[in-house]
């Protein structure tokens, strides 16, 4: 198979001239093509007021691919086709009775569970919230009726907190392996559309991703696995520093050397609990900031000029990264294009945001995360859990700033730039529900975050004519960009430093950043579970050996 990149063709191409552009370049007959497919297809809009054009990665087949190889020797674009295939590393002898337990069912324990299944071990899955239909149920009625769920809601319940976000399928991770397209075609198999194997920056959005997830829960179930929601792990049980179980809150003991720890990014008890039973827990970077809206419509006509509204190219989204006078990086994190601003707090007496996205992307406002990166040694030294009790500070005052009743402070761009407190919305009207309180932000961050954010906002202007338009809306607060702590685990077996049959994972662990990467984890760790899991078992079988030759002579 031949790898052909950096094929490029107008936007509104027809379907046939993707055949004829690949017979030309390579320069072959029609027929001696035999086969091809789309890899990847992404666009250049740096340069807006010039051509975009769509271009392709292919992999295709000829009548003698080393001919044609041959011939392009000396040509990068026309290489063999790396091997993208996904290849079991084990499967679990007949009759095997010890299970491995997965803990949390976000992406991460959604694909080492998927894995395990697959490979023969039938795992347990113990998830804390409650199944994707009723999740759903509890999650709206935080934002409909200020009622909150603590154990259901966007941070927990089957699915993890990347249920309820864009749904983004692209990351910046090292695969060689090429497990990100193993966690692509699990979910196209399961219901997503088939474009997220090939478009540059795949996403499924919210409600279609609720359905994929429920079917691969089935295929789990099918496979002999088990998943138990409301299902809530309070502590571990452990011997010589070795996993031998967990504890529900039921008070039920589930009994296994092999666990997968898959908790999301605000499983803030559990991190507690850990660092009680004395499982290596370190405080980690993260960040913390606002949600800021713009119309959709200003950031099409800023990233693709005459292009903006084009539907071969759907709502525009941007990067933006700012390194302030003060030293602190200012960030766009987890961009949602035509979506909105959900109340995204799992604990009562707190407000915390996030961003969502439907597949369609077709809401007014365009929304992003404005963060500053914030740091152990210098923001919050004190022990590995300083960071949690940062965020909870954090999320409290917002709280209060925001009415005490969840809905969220919010102040215009142009007003917070001038260091003056809101009084009323001007053309953009934001869409966080329940509701915002206008008012003044300067306290709702500490004032290194404020002073960096406040100077980011016009140059981000500069990079994005009306960026820092005055009415734009800051909403807070965002402090759930990643895990403040790293749970941390050797680079070879992946188990915990010092926990053994305890593998860390995801993104609460600290080893992941969004729906993909936290699949590609999942599986990483469901092979070392997998291959440890056979090795104690050889081990035990070599022992038993030994023993029986010593017992007959």
């Amino acid at each position: 198979m031949i790898r052909l990149t950096e094929l490029a063709l107008p936007l509104d191409h027809p379907e046939s001239a993707l055949r004829a552009a690949i017979v030309e370049r390579l320069n072959i007959s029609d027929a001696d093509l035999l086969d091809f497919t789309v890899f990847k297809r992404s666009y250049d809009a740096r340069k807006k007021n010039s051509e975009i054009k769509f271009v392709y990665i292919l992999h295709l087949t000829t009548r003698d691919d080393e001919a044609v190889l041959a011939r392009f020797a000396d040509d990068n674009h026309v290489r063999p086709a790396p091997d993208t295939a996904y290849y079991p590393v084990a499967e679990a002898p007949a009759g095997l009775s010890e299970r491995p337990v997965v803990i949390g069912f976000g992406p991460c324990g959604l694909f080492a569970a998927l894995l395990l299944a697959q490979m023969g071990f039938r795992p347990i899955v113990l998830e804390r919230g409650k199944d994707v239909r009723r999740r759903t149920k509890d999650t709206w009625a935080l934002w409909r009726k200020k009622q909150l769920s603590p154990e259901s809601n966007v941070q927990f319940g089957e699915g993890g907190a990347g249920l309820f976000s864009d749904g983004k399928l692209y990351s910046q991770i090292k695969d060689p392996k090429f497990y990100g397209r193993k966690v692509m075609q699990e979910f196209v198999r399961a219901g997503a559309p088939d474009e997220i194997l090939y478009v540059s920056k795949p996403h499924i959005g919210t409600f279609r991703l609720t359905g994929v997830v429920a079917a691969m829960r089935d295929e789990i179930i099918a496979l002999g696995g088990e998943i138990r929601f409301e299902s809530k792990v309070t502590d571990v049980i452990l011997r010589d520093e070795r996993m031998q179980g967990v504890v529900l809150e039921s008070g039920e003991q589930i009994n296994s050397r092999y666990v997968v720890l898959a908790l999301g990014h605000s499983a803030r008890e559990t991190f507690r609990m850990l660092h009680r039973n004395g499982v290596f827990v370190e405080a980690k970077p993260f960040a913390v900031g606002f949600r800021v809206e713009h119309p959709q419509s200003l950031i099409d006509n800023a990233r693709l000029g005459k292009y903006a509204g084009h539907p071969a190219l759907g709502a525009a989204d941007y990067k933006l990264v700012y390194h302030a006078s003060n030293g602190r990086a200012v960030y766009s994190f987890c961009m949602c294009p035509g979506g909105t601003v959900v109340a995204a707090t799992s604990e009562t007496g707190r407000v915390v945001t996030n961003g969502m996205s439907q597949y369609s992307r077709n809401e007014r406002n365009a929304n992003a995360g404005i963060v500053v990166a914030i740091h152990p040694e210098q923001d919050f030294p004190g022990g590995p859990l300083a960071g949690v009790e940062l965020q909870e500070q954090l999320e409290s005052h917002a709280y209060t700033l925001g009415g005490s009743d969840y809905c969220a402070p919010a102040q215009l761009v142009g007003d917070f730039i001038k260091a003056r407190p809101s009084t009323e919305l001007g053309a953009v009207e934001p869409s966080y529900q329940p509701g915002v309180r206008l008012g003044d932000l300067a306290t709702a961050l500490p004032a290194y975050a404020i002073d960096a954010i406040r100077e980011a906002l016009p140059a981000f202007g500069k990079q994005i004519r009306g960026f820092d338009q005055k009415d734009a809306v800051l909403t807070g607060i965002e402090t759930r960009t990643s895990s403040p702590v790293r749970i941390t685990r050797d680079n070879v077996t992946l188990q915990s430093l010092n926990t053994r049959g305890l593998y860390p994972a995801g993104e609460g662990a600290g080893y992941a950043g969004g729906i993909l990467s936290a699949g590609v984890d999942g599986i990483k760790v469901a092979e070392a579970l997998a291959k440890a899991m056979l090795a104690d078992l050889e081990g035990a079988g070599d022992m038993n050996n030994d023993a029986g030759e010593r017992a007959q002579s």
